[in-house]
């Protein structure tokens, strides 16, 4: 059984970021999201939220649709399947980590 410092030293920091995991939490509960939307949801300014999708989506795990809808710009957004599967494998990493301390708190590992 691994402890608490390995379930942090395993964490992946580019979805663990705070930013960044929000969207990847958003964007795993549907199957793809406006900009805006997200932009509005998350609460970041529009260069920011366009810096962290740059990043998710250079790693693989969102794609991007850029289109000129009524004469304006219209991305939207959503996760690709190493992404579902990265954000799942984090929520459940932080659940295992979760749950390591409330074993050594409580002294009982089945609880």
């Amino acid at each position: 059984m691994s402890g608490i410092r390995e379930d942090l030293a395993d964490m992946d920091r580019l979805i663990h970021e705070p930013a960044r995991l929000a969207i990847l939490t958003t964007l795993s509960a549907c199957k793809s999201a406006d900009f805006l939307f997200l932009q509005r949801l998350i609460g970041l300014t529009p260069g920011n939220l366009s810096s962290h999708l740059t990043k998710l989506e250079e790693a693989g795990l969102l794609w991007t649709d850029k289109q000129i809808l009524a004469r304006r710009p219209h991305t939207q957004v959503g996760l690709t399947d190493a992404g579902r599967e990265a954000i799942g494998r984090h929520w459940q990493q932080l659940e295992d980590m979760r749950r390591h301390a409330h074993e050594l708190g409580s002294g009982d590992p089945q609880t």
